[in-house]
């Protein structure tokens, strides 16, 4: 197994990593946030399943692990519906894409497929996991939302529209989820060092009309407090800690981490 970025957390009192005999299941796991958070959660000791629709980098973070792979357009229902047999005690919904466009040209077919993406497949997800975790008593729903779950920016009608739903969908898992052992919580980045953000930066500049060297310090980092892109493994800490038992009364919360973002 390749040796881990960070160095292997403290034991407890058992002497084991932290979620030592949990089962983590990581969607869009094969890159960015999603690759991290796997990483993480496999240094505590979970063992992890890696959904992306990327299958060779799906298969080989996995392997890295020691954990599993699945192959799997989680924006196609029927593909979600193909999905039985899968069990884990943490659901990491992280799996997403950015398209900028104004409205009146934002393509009907590209907002259906974000919606069914970041909404519609965590609910499935959630349906399909949550009667293992009610019956073991335990488990943990993350979901990688964004400071666009919270706040508007323009040309991100599907993102915005999308992250704020999936904000809902968190808090009613934890509402049904917590006299079950299961708590729900979403993380709240501002823009975060990964191919989504890197590839954005040309369809910013062109939707401003500013060269995309501008685009980062007047269009990114422009409300933030620090002026930095956030590290994809600076959130993968963040969802690790709402998977430990130390966050166990911390339930349908928002856990910012945006840089003074939301404090204007």
């Amino acid at each position: 197994m390749t040796t881990p970025i960070h160095p292997a957390p403290a034991a407890g009192p058992s002497g084991r990593p932290g979620l030592s005999g949990r089962r983590a299941l990581v969607t869009g796991g094969a890159s960015g946030i999603g690759r991290a958070c796997a990483r993480r959660l496999a240094e505590l000791g979970a063992h992890v399943t890696v959904v992306d629709v990327r299958a060779e980098e799906a298969r080989a973070l996995a392997a890295e692990l020691g954990g599993e792979a699945v192959a799997a357009d989680l924006s196609d229902p029927g593909a979600l519906d193909g999905l039985t047999g899968l069990d884990a005690d943490i659901l990491v919904n992280n799996a997403g894409f950015q398209h900028v466009a104004p409205v009146h040209e934002f393509p009907p077919e590209t907002f259906a497929l974000m919606t069914r993406l970041m909404v519609e497949a965590p609910f499935r997800l959630a349906r399909l996991l949550l009667p293992g975790m009610y019956a073991r008593g335990w488990g943990r729903v993350v979901n990688v939302s964004s400071v666009h779950g919270l706040r508007a920016s323009p040309y991100k009608s599907a993102y915005v529209t999308a992250k704020h739903a999936l904000e809902g969908l968190s808090k009613v898992i934890a509402l049904e989820g917590g006299p079950h052992g299961v708590t729900s919580n979403c993380v709240n980045p501002g823009y975060v060092r990964t191919p989504l953000v890197e590839d954005q930066i040309a369809g910013q500049a062109a939707a401003h009309g500013i060269g995309e060297a501008e685009v980062v310090e007047r269009v990114m980092l422009a409300p933030a407090a620090i002026k930095r892109l956030i590290e994809p493994e600076e959130v993968a800490a963040a969802v690790a800690y709402l998977c430990s038992d130390e966050a166990a009364f911390v339930t349908g919360t928002s856990l910012v981490l945006d840089g003074g973002w939301t404090a204007r």
